[in-house]
């Protein structure tokens, strides 16, 4: 028997839809299979997480739920029949009949939602893909990444979920994305933002040098006496937009780097004079 979803969240009864999805994230991110490999326990709380949320994560089925027509586990309840005067309370036999045909009647049901959380790169997140999902019960899904995609973004893949009853259709997979952080790129919105390192060569005689992009390197052109701290666009390497065909750009700031001790380097500068040139004298 499935416990109470309230509970299970850790939220009120009068939570909010934000707070149960709050409660339910920072859970399944700490039951999650893929961070606890082979441990029974995580695997079984992070079920018993989806069940509740796939709960009181809908608001149609939560009201059904505290109005005591669906139980803790998301399915309808049976009528209940508490014993009267005539033996049973409301309209007795006939109405006892009368609930059970009516049960009957409403033939196959379709399946519960199913959520579950993919962590997934920051290149496939933004050059899109498919990726295999292991899913706790053993069953691999193989899910397509949209070009663009962000944290928070919910894929569905139809019938993937619960079976239904009596023949009923199967409920749909829900696949929350967790896109991880890259060890270079930053991303905001649609650009994405690069801290690339350039010698103080290539920055006084400018040059050609190579720029990592999500799509693959591009050589661009440095002019030369670029500063330090100088900011160049690439227009069109950035993040794709969902449904369009516009993509973003991918903004490079220049760090300039002096490298390992050049006594010849150190000879020069301490000969010369470059008394026009006043660096901090805005500060």
């Amino acid at each position: 028997m499935a416990d109470d979803p309230y509970k299970v969240l850790g939220v009120a009864r009068d939570a909010s839809a934000e707070q149960i999805r709050a409660a339910y994230r920072k859970l399944a991110k700490t039951h999650h299979p893929d961070l606890n490999p082979g441990n029974k326990k995580a695997e079984e709380a992070f079920k018993a997480l989806n069940t509740a949320y796939d709960l009181l994560g809908d608001q149609d089925k939560r009201a059904k739920f505290d109005r005591g027509e669906l139980d803790a586990a998301g399915n309808e309840r049976a009528p209940q029949f508490h014993p009267g005067a005539g033996g049973f309370g409301g309209g007795g036999f006939e109405d006892m009949f009368a609930n059970i045909f009516e049960q009957r009647a409403r033939g196959p049901a379709r399946g519960q939602d199913e959520r579950y959380l993919a962590n997934v790169s920051f290149l496939e997140a933004v050059n899109g893909g498919t990726k295999r999902i292991d899913l706790p019960s053993g069953q691999s899904l193989d899910v397509k990444i949209p070009p663009g995609a962000s944290s928070g973004d919910v894929l569905r893949l139809r019938a993937k979920g619960a079976p239904g009853r009596n023949g009923g259709p199967a409920g749909d997979a829900l696949i929350e994305l967790q896109v991880q952080p890259h060890r270079f790129f930053r991303r905001e919105g649609r650009a994405i933002h690069l801290d690339l390192p350039v010698s103080l060569k290539e920055a006084v005689l400018g040059g050609k040098v190579t720029v990592p992009t999500p799509s693959g390197d591009v050589v661009m052109t440095l002019k030369p006496h670029t500063e330090g701290g100088t900011e160049l666009r690439l227009r069109g390497k950035g993040v794709p937009a969902h449904g369009h065909h516009h993509v973003g750009d991918l903004l490079v700031k220049l760090v300039v780097k002096i490298g390992p001790v050049d006594e010849a380097l150190e000879a020069f500068l301490k000969g010369w004079a470059q008394a026009d040139f006043h660096p901090r004298e805005k500060l």
